[in-house]
């Protein structure tokens, strides 16, 4: 039941935020699936995933009151030279519940929680015109493996100056 999960974190619009747990694991990739293209596990952002954990306290799954799966988020660690990132992604709303603001909330809690925590930036591959409204701007001295497009590599500080200084190629942690 979901009043039985733990690491519930929010209720807003008729669903909880709770931190994925290890039996959500084929709910939430088959979420992925449903979502993004075929070969979604080639991309760039994947490699710097590999044999890296998440950052288990950030990756949340929606649930609505009958337990049914509405949208995830994940964040990974990575590096900038010496400087601690999150990546995030992927992030992902079933096509049932798209356009009810289920993303923004997802983004919004984690990115607060990512915030509490300690973190001091986020990067993320994505289309600037959309994450614009968070807060994420280009990262013109960021570097993905390739092929990344570099206009869609953006940053978000979560501490005043958090980029200042943050150059070069994202490596994993």
């Amino acid at each position: 039941m979901l009043g039985q999960r733990k690491g519930q974190t929010e209720q807003a619009g008729g669903v909880q935020l709770i931190q994925e747990q290890p039996g959500d694991w084929w709910e939430v990739e088959a979420l992925y699936d449903l979502c993004f293209a075929p070969g979604r596990e080639a991309l760039s952002s994947y490699r710097l995933r590999d044999d890296v954990d998440p950052v288990a306290e950030l990756c949340l799954v929606a649930r609505d009151l009958d337990d049914i799966l509405g949208g995830v988020i994940r964040y990974w660690p990575v590096r900038i030279g010496d400087a601690a990132v999150l990546l995030l992604g992927p992030i992902a709303v079933h096509p049932t519940r798209q356009g009810e603001g289920l993303g923004a909330v997802l983004m919004g809690a984690s990115l607060e929680k990512a915030a509490s925590l300690g973190w001091d930036r986020v990067l993320l591959v994505g289309d600037a015109p959309y994450y614009a409204r968070f807060g994420f701007s280009k990262l013109a001295a960021v570097q993905m493996p390739p092929p990344t497009n570099p206009d869609r590599v953006l940053g978000l500080a979560l501490s005043e100056g958090a980029w200042a200084g943050v150059t070069g190629q994202v490596t994993k942690a």
